[in-house]
């Protein structure tokens, strides 16, 4: 599996190269959806926007399932796993200290998919409001 993770992102990167391949959005695009709290966009709105994507339609079958195993691991480990404990570590310092202010700053990536930080939260019970770039706090 990791010979394979390692030659798919390798094509991906050399067909990058090449142009054979684009990318659906820039990072412009990235940073504008951002910055505008659009987080449910269709470019933020995928479940493995953060981790490579080894599916595609070309692949032998034997190979789309070793894709779609490796896909799976990637977004269990990487992405909704580290989420779950980023919320639960907010959660357990707003209940450790309840008479205490905070302030926390996450990188997008944990804002982007499914199950973020944000979903975490609400699923705990907690209200989570966006506050746009340049709005006061």
């Amino acid at each position: 599996q990791v010979v394979f993770a390692l030659n798919q992102t390798l094509l991906q990167q050399e067909s990058l190269r090449a142009g054979s391949f684009q990318i659906p959005y820039t990072t412009e695009d990235l940073i504008k959806h951002y910055n505008c709290g659009d987080l449910s966009s269709i470019i933020f709105n995928h479940d493995t926007s953060q981790v490579p994507n080894f599916i595609n339609a070309t692949l032998p079958d034997h190979e789309r399932i070793t894709a779609q195993e490796i896909d799976s691991y990637f977004r269990q480990e990487l992405v909704y796993k580290r989420n779950e404990r980023m919320g639960r570590r907010v959660k357990d310092l707003l209940e450790q200290y309840p008479d205490k202010s905070f302030f926390f700053a996450f990188g997008a990536g944990h804002f982007m998919g499914n199950n973020t930080v944000i979903d975490v939260l609400r699923r705990e019970g907690y209200e989570v409001e966006h506050t746009p770039a340049g709005q006061g706090i």
